[in-house]
């Protein structure tokens, strides 16, 4: 039974599960949104709401806990945007420096993005 998408959950239907919906998002981005610590690639999906998927590696950010912590505030934030997003596939990846960052840095950083995604997703599909 899938969740409905009037409450701010985060069922697993918003989540990519397998490689094959990953390697998708890598290789049909049509949408981005980066910045020096994130970026977030993007691709239309034929759902009725948008899917996340994180990549945080241990290159970039060596602790687990702190990889954990970025996890874990990619997944709220987007669980909060969730309904001004469009319908699609997303990936958020970390990038070097994102560990040097706080909670509150990262949380705003990650609420510009979305917002910023959305807006190009919106501007993607308006243009033929």
């Amino acid at each position: 039974m899938q969740q409905a998408r009037s409450d701010f959950g985060f069922a697993k239907a918003l989540r990519l599960l397998n490689a094959a919906q990953y390697r998708q998002v890598f290789n049909e981005t049509l949408v981005r949104s980066a910045h020096p610590h994130l970026l977030i690639l993007a691709r239309p999906n034929a759902l009725e709401h948008p899917r996340l998927g994180l990549v945080i590696s241990k290159k970039h950010v060596r602790k687990a806990t702190d990889r954990n912590q970025i996890k874990r505030i990619s997944r709220e934030t987007f669980r909060l945007q969730q309904h001004q997003l469009p319908a699609l596939d997303t990936v958020v990846m970390a990038r070097p420096g994102v560990a040097n960052l706080d909670k509150v840095a990262l949380a705003k950083l990650l609420n510009k993005l979305w917002c910023k995604l959305a807006k190009r997703a919106h501007q993607a599909q308006q243009t033929p």
